[in-house]
């Protein structure tokens, strides 16, 4: 953007000075004519460094004073036309926002004006959490372990992640008629070394490395019948794990189950700049 502006600047100050100065059109067309008289000559001879194409100093002093002559006589245009150029490149500078620069790492647009809306209008409140004996039931704990322990709590979660996540949950009930459960939020940094203490198959990211520490990361499953279903074997919670997929990437968050190393109930939200802080 930044370069665009700068092009756009030059170009159009070219533009005008040959426009106002008949002086510098004058010069243009000598020099080009100079140019291809040069070229013409050079084909029949032994090509050397082309050192005769650029004008000399008192071609450069005439153009100079030529154009100053010229800024005092048109000096209303100039005052119209200067700020008319540089006006639309300093603002364009002025208001870039942070997606022009290279370094930027958007988040996925919204596909759905429907649920675009719904994130910028309504504010989703957070369910009831399941009574805590779901989480410690032997299933769970094959599944997740060190679950009972877990931070289920919406506020501590970055509030863009948390309206989006609920926003999932509420198309997951309406749409296909799965009762979602939050299993963990934020996840402090002691609780992330501990639990790569466990192994790769819980996780690989250390203390910082997961966005569970910033609030950007939650890891649902899915509540039937008052029991949590979490293993994928199930293929009613495998279809879930699918549907709840799709739908979190409709809404901009990254889904684990793309991954090498899958996590079908994980989801997050990565934001620019906030893991190098």
């Amino acid at each position: 953007m930044i370069f665009v502006a700068l092009l756009y600047f030059c170009v159009a100050c070219s533009l005008m000075w040959l426009a106002c100065f008949p002086g510098g059109r004058t010069w243009l067309t000598g020099w080009m004519f100079g140019v291809r008289s040069r070229l013409g000559r050079m084909a029949f001879r032994r090509p050397a460094w082309p050192t005769g194409l650029l004008p000399d100093r008192r071609d450069l002093r005439a153009v100079a004073q030529s154009a100053l002559r010229q800024m005092r006589r048109h000096w209303i245009a100039l005052a119209v036309l200067v700020p008319a150029v540089a006006i639309p490149s300093l603002l364009a500078l002025a208001l870039r926002t942070p997606d022009m620069l290279p370094s930027y790492e958007p988040v996925e647009a919204l596909p759905d004006a429907q649920i675009a809306a719904l994130l910028r209008g309504e504010q989703l409140v957070p369910p009831s959490d399941p009574p805590p004996l779901a989480f410690s039931t032997q299933e769970v704990v094959q599944v997740r372990p060190m679950l009972v322990s877990a931070s289920r709590n919406w506020g501590l979660m970055h509030p863009e992640f948390s309206q989006r996540l609920l926003l999932a949950f509420k198309i997951m009930k309406e749409k296909y008629g799965y009762d979602m459960a939050l299993l963990e939020g934020y996840r402090s940094p002691a609780r992330q070394d501990a639990l790569a203490q466990l192994g790769s198959a819980v996780t690989n990211a250390r203390a910082f490395q997961s966005w569970h520490q910033y609030g950007l990361a939650a890891d649902c499953a899915f509540w039937r019948n008052g029991k949590l279903v979490i293993s994928e074997k199930d293929p009613w919670a495998m279809r879930g794990y699918q549907l709840y997929g799709e739908v979190a990437e409709q809404l901009g968050m990254t889904w684990g189950g793309r991954w090498k190393m899958m996590d079908l109930g994980h989801t997050e939200l990565r934001l620019r700049g906030v893991m190098r802080r």
